[in-house]
């Protein structure tokens, strides 16, 4: 991402921590039986196996973790003087990013988890952007606050008019 001219970054959004808790979550549970099995087997184990099968398994629970911590902080919305711009990371390797001119910007859509929303734990929802042109939308999902997010870009986008 280049800025263009006279262009500033205003304000960068990251995804909000709780979906990640429960990702997370979700990468434990899947780590479970591995350490179950691990555990069943202990006696048909030398104890020098056992614990190279236990770093083993470990080591590998650890890199996921890293890679899903890095999937998830490298998403990010950045709103500047002239634009916004998600940067979706799919992988570590395939990176897609979608831009809108803040002078196109026709409809902004918030959506947020019902009443728990009023809490700043699950404050987070999709937001949704879409401009002039039919093919340029842009969700970021997980996003923190999206209601806070669409003012602020309705903002930066009237004041720079």
């Amino acid at each position: 991402m280049k800025l263009r001219e006279g262009e500033r970054i205003m304000k960068i959004y990251h995804h909000h921590p709780t979906p990640f808790v429960f990702d997370v979550l979700k990468a434990v549970a899947g780590a479970f039986p591995f350490f179950l099995m691990l555990f069943l087997f202990q006696g048909a184990l030398s104890t020098k196996w056992f614990a190279i099968l236990n770093v083993f398994v470990l080591a590998l629970f650890a890199l996921v973790i890293t890679y899903l911590s890095l999937i998830y902080w490298l998403d990010k919305l950045v709103v500047t003087t002239q634009r916004v711009i998600h940067i979706d990371w799919k992988y570590l390797t395939i990176r897609d990013e979608a831009e809108a001119l803040l002078k196109d910007i026709q409809d902004i859509q918030s959506e947020e988890k019902g009443i728990l929303a009023a809490f700043r734990v699950f404050d987070y929802g999709t937001f949704r952007l879409d401009t002039a042109s039919s093919y340029v939308t842009l969700e970021f999902f997980n996003a923190p606050n999206p209601e806070q997010i669409r003012q602020f870009i309705y903002h930066v986008k009237n004041s720079n008019l």
